[in-house]
């Protein structure tokens, strides 16, 4: 939020209108734009003790029409995110990819599935630029998102069409709990565990939603042995702004800020907060629980 205000960014995109006027050439140009910030941000992070970024699936506006060898700016960009990468992980920073609802590896059309592995190879080969290791540390995190055909069918899409992707995406891949009960809990995300190891992503506020009848901390402790070893767990936080904020909201919405202390069980987690006031939640939270944190 704070760097915003100073134009550093990494959202610069376009409406489909002015790509279709300005072509590969104005999205190479944003994306060097947005490259550049990237390394602002991750130094910014590091200054303040924030050791965990997702990074925004915006870096390349459009990337889904056209290959990332292909922009103008190319040996530019390859310099950038390899500088970046060193950067990163010169500071300990930890960096994650959560690419958009529209990647649906399990949907039952084959159209959408050919867009969706694309998408998760070029989020992939952001990571192999960045020189970033090919393990879940690097997570590429995303939902099954689509119940077509009834969840056992989906979910066996999912794991047969996960085959299909480079071994870039299949290393760093993993997948989220859902928040509706029409969708997928952590124990159906782990039997998709069993069969193609990716492991499981526990969100907090998605299992309230789903309201699991498997108690917080089991649900937590079950997908922790979906980790390998060596790799913390990843987790995703947020507080329903429908109970804290704006009574009129969806229980699903996440509020602006971070109202409860977080509940690690005594685990070893890295947590993304998603918190709709960015830093500010985070920082909001680190004073107000310091003292319990250790």
């Amino acid at each position: 939020m704070e760097l915003g205000k100073q134009k550093i960014t990494t959202n610069r995109s376009m409406v489909k209108r002015t790509f279709a006027a300005k072509g590969i050439e104005y999205a190479s140009e944003l994306a060097v734009q947005n490259l550049r910030d990237l390394g602002r941000i991750i130094n910014w992070n590091h200054q303040h003790g924030v050791n965990l970024y997702r990074m925004s699936s915006d870096l390349f506006p459009w990337m889904s029409e056209y290959e990332l060898k292909d922009l103008p700016d190319y040996e530019r960009i390859k310099n950038i995110l390899k500088g970046t990468g060193k950067l990163a992980m010169s500071m300990g920073q930890r960096l994650t990819f959560h690419p958009g609802h529209f990647c649906v590896i399990a949907s039952n059309n084959p159209a959408v599935v050919t867009k969706s592995i694309k998408e998760l190879n070029q989020h992939g080969e952001i990571m192999d630029l960045l020189g970033l290791p090919r393990t879940q540390h690097a997570a590429i995190n995303i939902h099954i998102n689509t119940t077509q055909d009834g969840k056992d069918a989906a979910m066996q899409r999912f794991v047969d069409n996960f085959q299909l992707l480079d071994d870039s995406v299949k290393s760093r891949l993993v997948v989220e709990n859902d928040d509706k009960a029409s969708q997928y809990s952590v124990q159906d995300l782990y039997s998709v565990w069993e069969r193609i190891g990716t492991p499981v992503t526990f969100d907090y506020h998605h299992h309230q939603c789903y309201e699991d009848p498997m108690p917080e901390a089991e649900a937590l402790q079950l997908a922790a042995r979906t980790w390998p070893e060596g790799i913390r767990q990843l987790c995703h936080y947020s507080s329903a702004k429908k109970v804290y904020e704006d009574s009129s909201s969806i229980i699903r919405a996440h509020a602006d800020y971070i109202y409860d202390r977080i509940e690690t069980y005594d685990m070893d987690l890295d947590i993304e907060l998603e918190a709709k006031a960015k830093e500010q939640a985070w920082d909001r939270y680190m004073k107000q629980f310091a003292t319990e944190l250790v």
